[in-house]
C-alpha cells in the first residue's frame, strides 16, 4: 500500500477511533485524525509482530481491523499523556 493509501486509511480510522472513544480530546479533530495515521502504522506493526500479518492491502478486513485497534491504542495513550500534563499544570 502506498503512502497516500496509508494516509487515507489513517484519517478514516482516526475518525472511527474517535467514534469508538468519544469525548473531548486535547488538540481537536485534526490531532485525532493525525493520531489515526500513527495508529494505522502501530496497528500494522502489532499485527506483523503478533499475527505475522501487516496492513498491505487497503481493502483487506485485517488491514482495517489492525488499523482501528492501533488508532484506539494511540488515542488512548494520547489522552493519558494529555491528562497528566493538565494535572501537572493544575488545569
Amino acid at each position: 500500500m502506498g503512502i497516500i493509501g496509508w494516509i487515507v486509511l489513517g484519517l478514516i480510522v482516526g475518525a472511527i477511533a474517535k467514534l469508538i472513544m468519544p469525548g473531548k480530546d486535547p488538540g481537536g479533530i485534526l490531532v485525532t485524525l493525525l493520531l489515526g495515521v500513527v495508529g494505522a502504522f502501530v496497528g500494522g506493526l502489532i499485527g506483523n509482530w503478533i499475527f505475522g500479518i501487516g496492513i498491505e492491502r487497503f481493502w483487506s478486513l485485517s488491514t482495517w481491523l489492525l488499523a482501528i485497534v492501533g488508532s484506539v491504542i494511540v488515542l488512548g495513550i494520547y489522552r493519558v499523556i494529555a491528562a497528566r500534563r493538565r494535572a501537572v499544570r493544575g488545569g
